[in-house]
């Protein structure tokens, strides 16, 4: 079998509502989503995801390669680009690749990725997590009331911008899936819009009311040193780790013992995953993958040692893609399809992306100017609600 060629494809997730974080608010309830087909000599075809625009550039490295040779291909994909670096929109398509190479060597098996990667359990145990700044209460409510009803006991909010919203919230959060646990497990993503000090006085009022189990990105995703102080400065876990785009980005923070949860971009790959749960297993450290569309990552986290949770972002699948998969008892139950169990319907994705409006360059994907340079929380600003008209919002 060799690899002869690719086809990129871009479809929409309607969530319903509008989602974002610390950093804004997309305008549009529906997001791309990037969908990358490699084609073989067989017929055989491997479905990746995730934003893959530097294909071109790292495609020679697999093309008429037998793809079942995943690992070797990983490495030739990364020494490929080496004078010019993997990071950012390279690593995507490494990202990408990699996930269509491991979809193409599981259905050539003939079995479901979970179960050739040596995973004993199809069940992948999850949290929710509702990509949720722009919600009211009440909208709040109803979405988590969605994951109880699946029986998600664990969930995370998006925050860091008002001390009193957050609070008011995270108890909302507590009181909907306290049904499936006396105590549900609560975390809070600042998305890397606090500097280390205010990350600490943020943090430890929370913890004056509410048992916070981690906090997420409260400093830039970089800064070993900001992350081991904030750690040692606060009761709850530091969790990141998702937006490291190369297993030797760990090594300042692991080395400056200044994360809890290890976290992982499903947009990265397969075999990124895979090596940095091993990493993170021999510090006796958990990994925790961050989602992206159909959760092809849940596969490898279903046969590591050390995987904690996988982050469900939503309960449906985008338009065009179908997906193997359940989401039942606080987690993600995965099928017996050959690969990672997505099937491709082209014809409607390209009539949708053709019905669709121009993206717009707004929302949590822009850094804003002043993330990370308050000299205090926005809770502390007689509530002017400049950052919430940012957002599209108002303080409540």
């Amino acid at each position: 079998m060799k690899i002869t060629g690719y086809r990129s494809l871009t479809t929409e997730h309607d969530w319903g509502r509008r989602i974002g974080d610390a950093n804004g608010v997309m305008p549009r309830p529906r997001t791309d989503v990037h969908v990358l087909i490699l084609e073989t000599d067989e017929g055989i075809e491997g479905v990746g995801l995730g934003p893959h625009a530097d294909v071109e550039r790292v495609f020679g490295a697999v093309e008429g390669h037998d793809p079942r040779a995943v690992t070797a291909l990983y490495d030739r994909m990364l020494d490929w680009v080496f004078k010019t670096g993997h990071a950012g929109a390279a690593f995507g398509a490494i990202g990408a690749l990699d996930t269509a190479l491991w979809d193409l060597k599981a259905k050539a098996a003939g079995e479901p990725l979970w179960r050739m990667l040596g995973a004993l359990d199809r069940f992948v145990p999850g949290y929710a997590s509702g990509l949720d700044i722009a919600l009211d209460d009440d909208r709040l409510a109803d979405l988590y009331t969605e994951f109880a009803d699946r029986g998600y006991s664990s969930g995370k909010l998006k925050g860091g911008l008002h001390l009193e919203h957050d609070l008011r919230r995270l108890r909302i959060l507590r009181e909907v899936l306290g049904r499936n646990s006396a105590e549900p497990a609560l975390m809070l993503d600042a998305n890397e819009s606090w500097n280390r000090s205010q990350a600490v006085r943020y943090v430890t009022a929370l913890e004056r009311a509410i048992d916070l189990t981690w906090i997420e990105e409260p400093v830039r995703r970089w800064d070993a040193a900001g992350l081991a102080s904030v750690r040692r400065g606060i009761r709850a876990a530091v969790a990141t780790g998702e937006n490291l785009t190369g297993l030797e980005q760990y090594r300042p923070l692991l080395d400056a013992d200044a994360v809890d949860v290890v976290q992982v971009g499903n947009v990265w790959g397969i075999t990124h995953f895979l090596r940095v749960a091993a990493v993170a297993h021999s510090r006796d450290l958990p990994v925790s993958p961050v989602a992206y569309h159909t959760n092809p990552v849940a596969h490898a986290a279903a046969a590591v040692p050390n995987h904690l949770a996988f982050e469900v972002q939503g309960l449906t699948a985008p338009i065009g893609l179908r997906v193997d998969q359940e989401y039942d008892d606080g987690g993600i139950v995965l099928g017996d399809e050959p690969g990672i169990g997505v099937r491709v319907d082209e014809e409607r994705i390209i009539a949708a992306h053709a019905a669709r409006p121009g993206t717009q360059d707004a929302g949590p994907h822009v850094r804003p100017d002043r993330a990370g340079l308050r000299l205090i929380p926005d809770s502390m600003r007689e509530r002017d609600g400049h950052a919430w008209q940012r957002l599209g919002l108002e303080p409540s």
